[in-house]
């Protein structure tokens, strides 16, 4: 961890001293939940002031009872297809689904109470991503018809989706510029480097942009409007209803239907994906807090679950963690929970003083939003990462994708599950009953060797189902010892399973112990992916590909060393402020060598890491070189101003700033890079005229010191081998024009 990064104060003390930074957080939170939680209550069938209602009541209830830190809670577009199918049986009463929602809050909290939150770990990652695709083609298939102006009354999501062709000739124009400018804002913010802009997130501006439109037009009165000789019409009913009085809004539920089956089907759907979804995003937002700290998932479960009691009972919709609006949170450098409460405060401020100009918002806004959204849960890009985890994990996801379309969010969950079950049987080439005793009676154990060091032996089928009987193996870990989990006697090990315990590496190796993962040399997976699907089949000759020859021939050639196979310890990389909000998945083909001369050791690897996480998932690739200095030097980062901001937002430099600092008699140097840092004075005298002038004279890279080594990387793909000699000949130089001798 680094030095810097002490670990912010709890409680009202932690709100004393961090108030600052998390409300300077809040604010950017609001900006971008406000037309979320809009949008969201279109998209669900109900009036705009319940999502307003929830994303208050989770701000200023939910901050006091859950166990995150950083995350953020309100309403989420997961769970528009759960409210949207609770309104579609209960007599499109929403009334009575206010009554489902107050009784899934109930039995959240009591899931949290019993400690229960674990269980969530028992549903698949491809079956969870495969409802979350679902949902977002049920939002953008719903919402399409909102951005074009026109209406289906197709029965099915398939139907409504394919009513926009028939659609095309009653297009409105003058909804649909509204919401093509919207969707043009999402898609190019991040390519934007204009400060102004990026204080203001990209959904606010999607709404400031269209109220200009809804006045030119006077979307305030009905009438139409001629254009090529066609009549089109605008009217109020295209803007989103706020009453003159906002309490006005509030409703209360009926529990009439409780003991129906409709009302439990609703209540169901709403407490497994909104438990999932909390729990899974929660996991997600602990992978990106710069401070490492660790959820209490059950305390978690009941700080949602009374907010949304809460919720419900005052007309608003189930409340869960989102996770967009917690990466906003955490790339706003916000410290503690309090940045929650902020935004939920900030909210009944908009709301107590805006109403009048909320009253001025398109739908045709909202639904640019949602179906931009509703894409990016489904998009290729989606597909694509499940496919390059497994061929079988596309299968997964699909199936349980198509499940859902043509039936609801339960059978979804229960058809992805059962074809997984039956797909795992065939790899694993087994009966129904030793299947299941290879699961619950495997003989996994938990053993102390004589050095003091632990063993985990994993034996048998660790898939989904064993998720559970893993957790207990590792809980009876001593913590900061050495352990290492060997799988060699396991027939099948899932995706599940090993998102699970690279994740438990990651926790335990930040907290001072050392994990190895070992024993899976023998199995073979579809996928190169680390998390991949893995069976055992006997011996097996691993591929080794043409770049990986070319790269152990280099070694062999430079009497350096190289390993191909993936290293699970890159908890190293994390000491660098590029991967402190971007996790990273794996490292592999390492080539290292050494200075003796100089006492420089090197390494360059490729790296596979995510930018956001869960519903805003990116993966990428890219290869590093990292060097071990001699000697301290002062804290730095190098980089053209643009170069990654095309794929990424800014890098956040330390303690939050990112200001440039300008050489007055290198005006050349200063226009073409970025340089920030810690100490300004002490890079100052370290960036020498000689150092300098060789930046200006070689290609743009990000350079990176944190204090003790640099790292440096040029590409975001994996370097060719020709590349990968260029890194190291850069990196080489590089360090005969650093003055170290001030820094002994």
């Amino acid at each position: 961890m680094n030095i810097e990064n002490k670990i912010p104060s709890t409680g009202f003390k932690g709100l004393k001293e961090n108030w600052r930074s998390d409300f300077t957080a809040a604010i950017s939170v609001s900006l971008v939940a406000l037309p979320l939680a809009l949008g969201i209550a279109v998209a669900s069938g109900v009036t705009p002031m319940s999502g307003l209602i929830s994303a208050i009541i989770a701000g200023i209830v939910t901050t006091f009872f859950r166990g995150s830190n950083l995350a953020i809670n309100g309403p989420a577009a997961g769970l528009i297809a759960a409210i949207l199918g609770g309104l579609a049986v209960l007599d499109n009463n929403i009334n009575y689904v206010l009554a489902a929602i107050v009784v899934s809050g109930a039995i959240q909290v009591l899931l949290g109470l019993l400690k229960m939150g674990r269980f969530a770990k028992l549903l698949p990652s491809s079956v969870l991503q495969g409802i979350l695709a679902a949902i977002g083609v049920i939002i953008f298939s719903k919402q399409i018809h909102f951005a074009l102006g026109t209406t289906s009354d197709a029965d099915t999501i398939i139907g409504t989706l394919i009513d926009v062709f028939y659609k095309i000739s009653d297009i409105n124009p003058f909804v649909f510029i509204i919401s093509f400018l919207g969707v043009l804002v999402l898609v190019f913010y991040k390519k934007i480097n204009n400060k102004f802009i990026r204080v203001i997130p990209a959904p606010m501006w999607v709404l400031l942009l269209s109220i200009p439109i809804v006045y030119g037009f006077d979307f305030f009165n009905n009438h139409d409007i001629i254009l090529f000789g066609s009549a089109y019409n605008v009217n109020p009913d295209l803007l989103i209803n706020i009453p003159e009085n906002p309490l006005d809004s509030i409703m209360f539920p009926d529990f009439s239907k409780f003991g129906t089956m409709p009302f439990w089907l609703t209540v169901m759907s709403i407490t497994t994906i909104g438990t999932v979804i909390t729990l899974a995003s929660a996991r997600a937002v602990d992978k990106l807090d710069p401070y490492k700290r660790t959820t209490n998932l059950n305390k978690d479960l009941v700080g949602v679950g009374l907010s949304t009691m809460v919720s419900g009972a005052l007309g608003g919709l189930p409340i869960v963690n989102v996770i967009v609006r917690s990466t906003v949170n955490v790339n706003s450098n916000a410290k503690t929970k309090w940045s929650n409460l902020y935004h939920g405060l900030l909210l009944l401020l908009f709301v107590a003083f805006l109403a009048p100009v909320l009253k001025s918002i398109p739908l045709a806004a909202l639904a640019a939003i949602l179906v931009y959204t509703g894409f990016k849960l489904a998009s290729p890009l989606v597909f694509k990462n499940t496919y390059n985890q497994g061929v079988e994990q596309l299968l997964f996801l699909s199936s349980t994708l198509i499940i859902t379309l043509f039936s609801d969010l339960l059978y979804g969950i229960v058809g992805g599950i059962f074809i997984t079950l039956i797909l795992h049987m065939l790899l694993a080439k087994v009966g129904i009953i030793p299947f299941f005793k290879m699961i619950y009676k495997s003989g996994s154990k938990l053993i102390k060797l004589d050095n003091g060091s632990y063993e985990i032996k994993i034996k048998g089928i660790a898939n989904f189902l064993y998720a559970l009987q893993l957790d207990k193996l590792l809980e009876a870990v001593p913590r900061r010892a050495t352990i290492q989990i060997d799988m060699s006697q396991t027939r099948l090990v899932d995706l599940s399973i090993m998102e699970n315990l690279i994740e438990f590496k990651r926790i335990y190796d930040n907290e001072g112990g050392a994990v190895k993962l070992s024993g899976l040399e023998n199995h073979v997976a579809s996928s190169n992916h680390n998390r991949a699907l893995k069976i055992v089949t006997g011996l097996v000759k691993k591929r080794i590909t043409k770049r990986q020859i070319q790269l152990q021939k280099m070694a062999l050639t430079n009497g350096w060393s190289f390993e191909r196979e993936v290293d699970w310890n890159t908890s190293y990389l994390r000491n660098f402020h590029f991967f402190d909000s971007r996790p990273i998945e794996m490292k592999s083909n390492s080539l290292q060598g050494e200075d003796l001369d100089n006492n420089i050791h090197w390494e360059i690897a490729d790296i596979v890491f995510d930018e956001g996480a869960l519903l805003a998932l990116e993966i990428y690739q890219t290869t590093v070189q990292v060097v071990r200095l001699p000697t301290s030097i002062p804290k730095f980062i190098v980089d053209k101003e643009g170069l990654f901001d095309k794929v990424f937002n800014r890098v956040k430099v330390f303690s939050g700033s990112n200001r440039d600092i300008n050489f007055k008699k290198h005006k050349g140097f200063s226009s073409k890079f970025l340089l920030s840092g810690e100490n300004e004075d002490e890079i100052r005298e370290f960036f020498t005229e000689d150092l300098i002038r060789f930046l200006e004279d070689n290609e743009i890279h990000h350079i990176e010191s944190n204090g003790e080594a640099l790292m440096i990387f040029k590409y975001l793909h994996i370097a060719k081998t020709d590349e990968v000699q260029n890194m190291l000949t850069f990196g080489l130089n590089l360090l005969k024009h650093m003055n170290f001798k001030g820094n002994l």
